[in-house]
């Protein structure tokens, strides 16, 4: 889907989302803190609106009462979306949503002389930008900057490589080291392949976590490395029949 043809309800969080990338490219101490803000406000409206579709267009049945009670807390809104949509956060770990939403707090409520890093922003920026396409079916912005778009590319590469390993599990609930660990003991992927694996995962753990900055720790060599292992385990392994 492309955005000329974007639902209308994809509207509200998108332009929250653009609102904050805007701040962004305008960088001082203030925009920062106010664009991890909007994109912390971004997040929690388009989980809302997803969650709050007429089941018509998402096949989801949650009752007015079960909406209005996750409605009320950011942790709860993230434990619905992982029970009612756990095939829309392929290669998006919550638990680092949350994180970053605990940061936007301690700005939001102590925001007197505090500011954030940017590389910080540009993850979760990014984090927010992977989700809303998840959800709603396109990607809203594309990264002007070289270094940003490389840290874009970076993260759809890792959700292409979760997706792979998720669909030959039988649980799809499981974590994605729980199914990579699962692969390794069924001789699907092995001890070299396991290693780099852990490797690259390490690195995006560390950037997402604010550890690494990822202007300097991603490259196009670790992104196409990884693009090369998906294409061979996407050969190899096989589909799961659970549904």
């Amino acid at each position: 889907m492309d955005r000329d043809n974007a639902p209308p309800w994809a509207t509200g969080p998108g332009e929250i989302l653009r609102h904050g990338l805007e701040l962004l490219s305008r960088d001082s101490d203030v925009n920062r803190r106010l664009a991890m803000i909007s994109i912390d406000n971004s997040v929690e409206l388009m989980i809302k609106t997803y969650l709050g579709l007429p089941r018509r267009i998402t096949g989801l049945v949650i009752t007015r009462r079960e909406y209005d009670e996750f409605s009320q807390s950011f942790p709860r809104l993230l434990d619905a979306l992982e029970q009612h949509g756990a095939d829309k956060i392929d290669g998006i770990d919550l638990g680092e949503i949350e994180w970053y939403h605990r940061l936007r707090n301690e700005l939001y409520h102590q925001g007197n002389g505090l500011t954030v890093e940017r590389d910080k922003v540009e993850v979760y920026a990014e984090l927010a930008n992977l989700l809303f396409e998840n959800l709603f079916g396109f990607r809203l912005i594309e990264p002007e900057d070289d270094r940003v778009r490389l840290l874009g590319d970076f993260m759809s590469a890792w959700i292409n490589f979760e997706r792979v390993i998720t669909r030959s599990t039988t649980d799809r609930r499981q974590m994605p080291l729980g199914n990579l660990r699962q692969l390794v003991a069924d001789g699907m992927i092995s001890d070299a392949e396991m290693a780099e694996i852990n490797q690259i995962r390490q690195t995006r753990n560390r950037v997402v976590h604010g550890d690494l900055d990822h202007h300097t720790a991603i490259t196009t060599e670790m992104i196409e490395r990884l693009n090369e292992i998906t294409r061979n385990l996407d050969r190899r392994l096989p589909e799961s029949d659970t549904e």
